[in-house]
């Protein structure tokens, strides 16, 4: 892959469109891309990823891309031209936007857009592939073999994160790897394993668990005929399933012995039973005849006591048939009598309500007087309209009142409110106007408000940064001085320790070797170190300390200089009138705006108000004449309603008569016309019933003459009704039949032979029949308990054989996959190192990580480091992650994280480029012909910058380009393609300078 252009619009720091070259950059080999502290170095390669995966690395998502510093009606957009696989793409993209509506007020937001073209060199034009953000990454992803974080480790070479890995515990190493390699398949696997032993050991303990239900419920089912105890295992013990089958096997012999001996014990009380169940029969017989003939005996008692009754009964029944005869004339003469005493009492009850004068009145007299009442009723119905009438007029002479004084109403008040029109009128254009300059003010005021109050928030900007600068200087000054301190403290620990140097050479001295200094083998007075002897690890711990306090100098130095520059930004813009000064003039300036705005806030509301006031005129104005107009016609009306009653009232007087109204008078007609007709029909059923009540008298005295009675009361108390004649015939039957069965029983010979025995014990024979149901039903009880038992004892055993057999093929399941589980979770004792399987894959990849590593790190370093694996136990007794450097000189193996800042660096980048190699095969060998490397290049001497460098110049064959990001003054002498990123108040812009 090899990056040619990159074209910047509103990104990042960078408020217009910026372009690099990289074609330019990279015919040098090496190019620097440097520029101060927060200009953007970083965004241009933040750019390069945005641009090929729609997304900024990591550690700086989430952000807006948006730069502050561009104007509203610029989009942000990031294009890259480059080479893949032979092809050359140009990729587009543009974050989401909000800008302003084109219509109307306020902002809308943009989707997203990318765009994928490709060079068609044949035709030599540009041609469309994709404008979709899926088709896209996945065109790119494909292309490149990498994602967007193995990109960001292989090309964007972030030198502090692999100098956190050489100290990186193996958990940390083994996450940055798993990244990089995408070992998750691996630990898929290990989840997979471990997923399938948990599940294997819950479907075993899950039958073991339902195997020893099983026991229990047999255990249940045996009850206490079993004296063994179950076996004391839990699920998965081995050997449960053998002794619950042997528990299982002595409980069923148990339960069948017990039944054979229940079903003897039914089988002789089933016996007992019979013979006491006959002998109960022969005595219910005995007594029940003797029973009955004792019942019989003392029947025919009882009817020889009520021998009397009966023939009184007899003679009731006769007297009752001849008083039958009687009946229909009683009948009717009830009825006449009732009917005559009804006629009667609706005669009085009318008569009472009639006047004095129709008292003495008979029924015919009484009908003329209602005919007459009924006549002059007719009469009435034209009096009857015309008290109609003058009630209607009354009401519409009435209503013409009212309406005259809703309308003198309206007139006075038209009156009062048109007088005042004009003054209220001049009043609200007043305060239009008033309200309209108001306006015109607070708009004025305004275009003064936004600059005062920005020069105000300058000012105070001026006065934190002051104080700011002066806080700097201070720790300007206080860095120097420890700076300055360290150096020295470092210059005569140095000195010292040459001056000891003898001694520290003599250490390494051994008899038979060469000495290092004069080749001699022989030592005989090898110089011994004095006391306060410098070593090296105390000068290099003085010359880090010095360097630490060097780099707080300069970041001092930084920090002065950028609160400089805002300090002169702020002064600018803030002048030098005090804060205090420019606070009350702003506030003036605030309290007069705000004034205004609140007198031309009533512009509305006073037009508002206009508009009603000419709109309730014009209302007024039409009202008041149609009032008067209402007023000169209402007249008229009025006198021809007053002749109108006038004439009414005198043909009313005439027709009421008496009474208070017309309606009056005919309700009075109406009630004596129905009184006197009501009575007269009530006068006329009291004579016709009076006639037939007398017919009724001599009917009945003849029936009960001829019946035998002496008068018609004897007949009427001699008379039964239906139950009482039904009743004494009952009385009569049940007599006869009582007597013929009484005499049928005393004739039976049988209750006689019974009747001249002794008498038997039925409680004593009853008792014994119960007592051997009893038994019966106890043996047969234990007879069907032991039958489940062993019932319940064979289904149980069948169920746990069963158990056992399901259960053989998963115990084997369990054991192969819980070996495999363990394996590869570096638990198992076959696993010697304790190494999971990923961390497996993982040590393979980083063994080929660091011999890949170490070919440029003993070249940066002389040939004295070497990087090696190691498998050597680690944290929890795991392995498979350590990193350890070899030292050529000592020839020991040391860990990584002993190594100094310097060595580190090169370390790291080693390791950087090394891991870029190893991932590039990984990712299908793609070429990756441009490489950044960010920072650490301050931590290196002359010589080994020189030597990193040299090893970075190396990575230029086969045409491949290095861009180094770094502050180091020293490069920028070195390495004469550069990329300046030069940061100013409208934005950052690049400088571009090629190498020639």
């Amino acid at each position: 892959m090899r990056l040619h252009r990159l074209r910047i619009t509103a990104f990042g720091p960078f408020g217009g469109t910026q372009e690099v070259d990289f074609d330019d950059l990279s015919a040098a080999g090496l190019f620097l891309l440097h520029g101060p502290t927060g200009a953007g170095k970083t965004s241009v390669l933040d750019a390069v990823c945005f641009a090929l995966y729609g997304s900024v690395p990591g550690a700086r998502q989430g952000g807006s891309l948006r730069s502050d510093h561009a104007a509203a009606g610029v989009r942000t957009e990031v294009a890259l031209e480059l080479s893949v696989a032979g092809r050359r793409l140009e990729v587009t993209r543009q974050p989401p936007w909000e800008r302003a509506k084109k219509r109307g007020t306020g902002t809308t937001t943009e989707k997203a857009q990318s765009h994928l073209r490709e060079y068609d060199a044949p035709a030599g034009s540009w041609k469309d592939l994709s404008r979709s953000h899926q088709e896209i990454g996945e065109e790119v992803t494909q292309l490149l073999g990498m994602s967007r974080e193995q990109f960001c480790q292989v090309v964007l070479l972030p030198q502090g994160d692999f100098a956190r890995f050489l100290r990186a515990d193996a958990e940390a190493r083994g996450k940055l790897l798993g990244r990089l390699f995408d070992t998750r398949r691996f630990a898929a696997v290990e989840q997979r394993l471990a997923e399938l032993r948990r599940a294997a050991e819950t479907r075993v303990r899950a039958g073991d668990t339902e195997l020893l239900a099983d026991a229990h419920r047999m255990q249940q089912a045996a009850g206490e005929i079993v004296e063994l105890p179950l076996p004391g295992l839990d699920p998965g013990d081995p050997g449960l399933a053998g002794s619950v089958l042997e528990w299982a096997a002595v409980a069923r012999g148990t339960a069948r012995e017990r039944h054979t001996v229940a079903h003897c014990a039914q089988q002789a009380a089933e016996s007992a039973q019979a013979a006491a169940d006959r002998a109960l029969d022969d005595v219910r017989d005995v007594a029940r005849l003797q029973r009955r003939h004792a019942e019989a005996t003392e029947r025919a008692a009882r009817l020889e006591e009520s021998s009397a009754d009966h023939d009184e009964v007899r003679t009731r029944m006769e007297r009752g048939r001849k008083a039958e005869a009687v009946g229909p004339a009683l009948d009717v003469r009830d009825t006449t009598e009732a009917e005559h005493r009804r006629a009667t009492d609706a005669e009085t009850r009318t008569r009472a309500r009639l006047p004095e004068e129709f008292a003495d009145s008979g029924a015919s007299g009484l009908a003329t007087a209602a005919r007459r009442a009924a006549e002059e009723l007719g009469g009435l119905e034209s009096a009857r309209r015309a008290e109609r009438r003058l009630t209607d007029a009354a009401a519409e002479r009435d209503a013409l009142d009212r309406q005259e004084r809703a309308d003198e109403d309206v007139l006075h008040e038209a009156d009062g409110w048109l007088s005042g029109w004009e003054a209220n009128r001049a009043d609200l254009r007043t305060r239009i106007e008033t309200a309209q300059e108001a306006n015109t003010h607070a708009e004025q005021l305004a275009v003064r408000r936004e600059p005062a109050q920005a020069r105000l928030a300058a000012a105070r900007l001026r006065d934190r940064l002051a104080r700011d600068t002066d806080d700097a200087h201070a720790l300007v000054l206080t860095a120097r001085e420890a700076a300055v301190d360290a150096q020295a403290h470092w210059l005569d620990l140095k000195e010292l320790r040459l001056k000891g140097i003898a001694a520290e050479l003599a250490a390494g001295l051994v008899d038979g070797q060469a000495c290092a200094v004069c080749g001699a083998t022989e030592h005989p007075a090898p110089a011994r170190k004095v006391e306060g002897h410098v070593d090296r690890q105390a000068e290099e711990a003085a010359l880090a300390a010095h360097r630490r306090a060097d780099e707080r100098r300069a970041e001092a130095e930084r920090r002065l200089g950028v609160s400089r520059e805002a300090l002169a930004a702020a002064t600018a813009e803030a002048g030098d009138t005090p804060t205090e000064l420019l606070a009350e003039q702003f506030a003036e300036l605030e309290r007069r705006y705000s004034a205004a705005r609140d007198a031309a806030s009533g512009l509305h509301a006073a037009r508002e108000a206009l508009d009603r006031a000419e709109r309730e005129h014009d209302r007024r104005l039409a009202a008041q004449q149609e009032a008067a107009r209402r007023v000169a016609s209402r007249a008229s009306a009025r006198d021809a309603l007053d002749r109108e009653r006038a004439s009414l009232e005198d043909e009313l007087t005439q027709a009421r008569g008496a009474a208070a109204s017309v309606s009056a008078r005919a309700a009075q007609l109406e009630r004596q016309a129905a009184l006197l007709g009501e009575a007269a029909d009530a006068a006329r059923v009291a004579d016709d019933t009076a006639r037939r009540l007398k017919d009724a008298d001599a009917r009945l005295a003849d029936a009960a003459f001829r019946a035998g009675f002496d008068t018609p009361a004897a007949a009427a108390a001699a008379l039964l009704d239906d139950d009482a004649h039904r009743a004494l015939q009952r009385r009569l039957d049940a007599r006869q039949q009582e007597e013929a069965a009484v005499r049928s029983v005393l004739a039976e010979p049988d209750t006689a032979a019974a009747a001249g025995r002794p008498a038997v014990d039925l409680a004593a024979a009853e008792q014994a029949a119960v007592a051997a149901v009893r038994r019966v039903r106890d043996t047969a009880s234990a007879r069907d308990a032991a039958a489940r038992r062993c019932a319940e004892l064979d289904r149980l055993s069948l169920r746990a054989s069963a158990a056992v057999r399901r259960l053989g093929p998963l115990r084997e399941e369990y054991d192969r996959v819980a070996r495999l589980a363990t394996l590869t979770a570096g638990t198992s004792a076959d696993n010697e190192r304790r190494m999971r399987l990923e961390s497996y894959v993982l040590a393979a990849r980083l063994e080929q990580v660091a011999a890949a590593a170490t070919a440029r790190l003993q070249r940066m370093s002389s040939g004295r480091y070497t990087l090696v694996h190691s498998d050597d136990r680690a944290g929890r007794g795991r392995s498979g992650l350590g990193l350890h450097v070899v030292d050529a000189w000592t020839g020991r193996e040391r860990d990584t994280a002993t190594l100094s800042g310097g060595e580190t660096f090169f370390a790291s980048l080693a390791l950087a480029l090394g891991l870029a190699d190893v991932v590039t095969d990984e990712a299908g060998g793609v070429r990756l012909d441009t490489l950044f490397i960010d920072e650490g290049f301050g931590s290196l001497d002359d010589q080994t910058l020189d030597e990193v460098l040299d090893v970075l110049d190396s990575l230029r064959e086969r045409d491949r380009s290095v861009g180094i990001v770094s502050h180091v003054a020293d490069l920028r002498r070195r390495i004469h393609a550069q990329l300046e990123v030069v940061k100013g108040r409208s934005g950052s812009i690049v400088r571009q300078r090629s190498g020639d």
